[in-house]
């Protein structure tokens, strides 16, 4: 077994990989407590909830999985596998893993966030071979709107992204102006579900770069002018979707035939996955357990790297 930990900027959260089984044994997750009004946390803030949680949830682990037959922990160590890439939030997942690991006397494996998306989601797909092959990647969340090809999350190239404002952020910031906690996204999408107007969304895209910052403008428009918030809701998670369409499109005029997977946060939205699977072929959602913020990806990069998971030869 593998265990994996994730110290993003929304939750902290753990899992366990039974690489023998090939499945996720068990995992869980904290979401960081944000004053309500306020779009997210100082760094300084959500190292301390981090480190406050850790404790607490390692305990909940091991009482769902013997934590004494782990053999490896993948923890990331920063948001993306590029040069600069930083966050402090990060080091209490560090700290948490290399003690772990040095008690144990097992191996640790260093990886990223970004990584750790891709790789649960390819995994909840159960297509193996997504992990060895080239796949069109959406990771869209409050800290990215980044189109990759991959092969495997270890091989990453970036193709397209947002100009200005990320997809995550457009959602947080209209969910928290509604008066909704921090992170808003559950929320945003409960309200559009019970909008029934037909919306056409208006989006900025060119190639595979798009521009989110003009969506908040509009949604801040339509308030204005007295529409709801099922309705506003649904029009801002609608141009998030036509946005990736049309973003999907572009890229598979340079990558035809390839899948496309989408991760991140903000593809746990049930309007998104049903707007976008009509429209881009061989489109994969996954569940939003393994969409959103999670480390169960992080504990499969484990398995991969130290226990040579799936073991093709057997």
């Amino acid at each position: 077994m593998t265990l994996g930990i994730d110290t993003s900027n929304y939750a902290t959260s753990l899992a366990v990989f039974d690489t023998n089984a090939g499945e996720v044994v068990c995992d869980c997750k904290k979401f960081l407590p944000v004053r309500p009004g306020q779009l997210g946390l100082r760094q300084s803030d959500a190292l301390f909830h981090h480190t406050a949680a850790l404790p607490a949830l390692l305990a909940e682990l091991a009482g769902k999985a013997d934590l004494g037959k782990v053999q490896a922990v993948g923890v990331s160590d920063r948001p993306r596998p590029v040069e600069g890439s930083y966050m402090p939030c990060f080091l209490a997942g560090v700290s948490a893993a290399t003690a772990f690991a040095l008690g144990q006397k097992i191996p640790l494996v260093q990886t990223t966030h970004q990584q750790g998306h891709i790789a649960a989601a390819l995994f909840a797909t159960g297509r193996q071979e997504l992990f060895a092959g080239e796949s069109l990647v959406f990771h869209v969340s409050g800290g990215t709107t980044d189109l990759l090809l991959c092969r495997g999350p270890a091989s990453i190239t970036s193709l397209g992204t947002s100009s200005d404002l990320y997809a995550g952020q457009a959602v947080d910031r209209l969910g928290v102006k509604l008066g909704y906690p921090f992170p808003a996204g559950a929320y945003v999408s409960e309200q559009a579900a019970l909008c029934q107007e037909r919306i056409r969304p208006k989006v900025s895209v060119q190639g595979l770069t798009c521009s989110l910052s003009g969506l908040e403008n509009q949604c801040a428009q339509l308030l204005a002018q007295g529409k709801d918030a099922p309705y506003v809701c649904k029009y801002c998670l609608l141009c998030i979707a036509e946005t990736l369409v049309r973003m999907a499109a572009a890229a598979l005029q340079r990558y035809p035939g390839l899948p496309v997977v989408f991760a991140g946060g903000v593809m746990s939205s049930e309007l998104i996955r049903a707007y976008v699977t009509h429209r881009v072929p061989r489109a994969c959602f996954v569940p939003g357990k393994y969409a959103s913020d999670n480390a169960i990806g992080v504990s499969i990069l484990a398995a991969r790297e130290v226990c040579a998971w799936p073991n093709t030869s057997a």
